[in-house]
């Protein structure tokens, strides 16, 4: 009975705070003359604030063509902001800035909607040993990686040296499928010395340098144990390939609309992904030596606990991830 009661008054809260939110909707726009989504676009500047309110607004309106508004294919985009300017009533020859802001929100939404199935796609597709496309990305990732160390032969215990468990690759993508290579390839090619770096530190790993203060609250005994203990590395391949499921999961959950909507000015692309993926690598990698683990099997919490220092950030609607693709350079003022 008492949790009929709670889900009684839950339900009448859910229908009480929906009808005061319309009625308070309306009275704002005759008051100001403007409906939200204008409110939205003069009030709010360009970025993940102004299109997470518009995306908001869009879904929770009563209109289905309002609605469905986010879900169209890119190039019904025009069309869609004629409809919703025709269904609000708002002359596009008196406001013509708002069809530019609304057109810009819309093409973030979409392409954000259309860049999940493209991961989508490329997490499904199994690595092909019989797929020469395949074999090439992944003989261009040891390439990038070891350009001085030829590889001997395809089927290799040398894959160990970039941090793959066997003597074929192909079995460590299982979990990724194709985002995982695309992901190692790109952060290989476009930031080649940073992934060679972070390559090397994981097979070489350091101590972070301990400041004044952390030395001078260690006891004796835990001095003499920090200068005989390891610091401990990591395989270079297979954790790129966890933090491509990391992106991936920040991705689908909508976490990281916050800096896709802040650094594409239009649809986000697998290339803003891929950019993010590197970010994120080079976080991590800095994250695990602040961390000092005692050994590997201590993985998961680092990877759980840098998890959620990510979503932290994210919860800033400023926040761009990337700080040299930050979206005061490249958004104009719509």
């Amino acid at each position: 009975m008492k949790h009929f009661l709670r889900m009684f008054v839950q339900v009448c809260l859910y229908f009480y705070c929906k009808c005061l939110w319309r009625c308070l909707k309306f009275v704002v726009r005759k008051l100001t003359g403007q409906c939200e989504l204008q409110r939205i676009c003069y009030n709010t500047k360009p970025g993940a604030a102004r299109t997470m309110k518009i995306e908001a607004s869009l879904k929770g309106s009563k209109s289905k063509r309002l609605q469905t508004s986010v879900s169209v294919h890119p190039d019904a985009i025009e069309k869609t902001i004629d409809d919703i300017m025709e269904l609000k009533r708002i002359n596009p020859d008196i406001n013509p800035q708002l069809g530019v802001s609304l057109q810009a929100c819309l093409l973030q939404i979409v392409g954000y909607r259309n860049l999940i199935a493209e991961v989508e796609k490329l997490r499904r597709e199994p690595y092909d040993s019989e797929n020469p496309q395949h074999e090439e990305m992944l003989l261009k990732l040891w390439k990038c990686l070891k350009p001085n160390s030829p590889l001997k032969a395809r089927i290799s215990k040398q894959w160990c040296e970039i941090g793959f468990q066997g003597d074929d690759p192909k079995t460590d993508f299982r979990g990724m499928g194709l985002l995982g290579l695309y992901n190692l390839v790109y952060f290989a090619e476009w930031d080649t010395e940073i992934a060679q770096q972070v390559l090397s530190d994981s097979l070489h790993p350091k101590y972070r340098e301990l400041t004044k203060k952390e030395l001078s609250q260690l006891s004796k005994a835990e001095w003499e144990k920090k200068k005989f203990d390891k610091a401990i590395g990591y395989s270079f391949a297979i954790v790129g390939i966890n933090i491509t499921d990391l992106a991936y999961n920040l991705l689908v959950s909508g976490a990281l609309k916050t800096h896709f909507y802040n650094v594409a000015p239009e649809a986000p692309t697998l290339m803003h992904f891929q950019q993010t993926f590197c970010y994120l690598m080079h976080e991590f990698h800095k994250f695990w030596i602040e961390e000092d683990p005692l050994d590997i099997m201590e993985f998961n919490r680092v990877r759980e606990k840098f998890h959620k220092q990510i979503l932290k950030q994210l919860q800033n609607p400023e926040m761009a991830l990337c700080p040299h693709f930050a979206a005061s350079e490249s958004l104009i003022n719509m």
